[in-house]
């Protein structure tokens, strides 16, 4: 009997993008372990990188909010698009940001009975999603962007900044909005992270008949292209890609940023 299911085999291609059979033939490989096939799938050039999503988005809303050297973002989620653009559901979340602004993270509870009351008059799940605050430095600046889209917040930045100007703040918040990083440095990638995609990508440039003494060339230029994706400083910035975003910054330093996008 296989170690695997049919729901295991759908599961797979709905996360991959790869054929039904070669979805198969990755679980009998990897003894059903999916996230093993994955990886499986991506050695033999068979899905596409780690960017395909692995679940469906959830529907939400999210706030911004600034009070004093505190700024915050609170989601709030639910489960259709239409109780996420009420008016009631809005409001909400803006006031939820508001209060963890001034108050901390655990400030949510306050409004926990509000949210039990929403549940009910709108006949969905409403639960409070991801919460972030900053306490900023004396000499520190914090840049922000919501991008808003059918009258709900769906995608919020938070970024902090020594140094720097409220422009160049905003504008390297409008960059990670789009360009979505992980990390700010190279240095804050897990080093197992790291080891687990060389361990990929050498599979994968060997799976393609490169000679083996191009090898270590082409996995550093894979690895670097992976590190662009995923850490702030070393992206291409989004007005103009002959800068990276350490380019841009300059003299000044970005100590931290936050993104809270629904579904994200």
């Amino acid at each position: 009997m296989p170690a695997f299911t049919a729901k295991d085999v759908q599961a797979l291609r709905q996360a991959t993008g790869a054929g039904m059979l070669d979805c198969k033939r990755a679980l009998e490989e990897n003894d059903g372990d999916i996230e093993a096939a994955k990886t499986w799938l991506r050695e033999q050039g068979l899905a596409g990188a780690a960017k395909r999503a692995d679940r469906e988005a959830s529907q939400g809303a999210v706030a911004l909010a600034l009070e004093s050297r505190n700024a915050s973002i609170v989601e709030l989620r639910c489960e259709t698009d239409f109780v996420a653009k009420a008016d009631t559901f809005v409001g909400l979340v803006d006031e939820l940001a508001q209060l963890v602004a001034a108050k901390g993270e655990t400030a949510v509870q306050d409004l926990a009975p509000t949210v039990d009351d929403l549940k009910t008059t709108l006949k969905e799940n409403i639960s409070v999603g991801r919460v972030v605050r900053f306490e900023l430095a004396d000499d520190s600046i914090v840049g922000t962007y919501l991008h808003v889209q059918a009258g709900r917040g769906v995608n919020a930045v938070l970024v902090e900044l020594e140094g720097g100007s409220d422009e160049l703040a905003h504008d390297i918040a409008v960059h990670i909005a789009f360009a979505r990083p992980v990390y700010l440095s190279r240095d804050d990638v897990p080093e197992p992270e790291i080891a687990a995609e060389r361990s990929t990508v050498e599979a994968i440039s060997r799976n393609e008949g490169k000679p083996e003494a191009a090898l270590p060339k082409v996995v550093e230029g894979r690895m670097n292209g992976w590190f662009k994706e995923r850490c702030l400083l070393d992206q291409p910035y989004a007005k103009d890609d002959k800068v990276t975003i350490a380019q841009l910054v300059g003299g000044a330093r970005i100590l931290r940023f936050a993104q809270v996008a629904v579904g994200g």
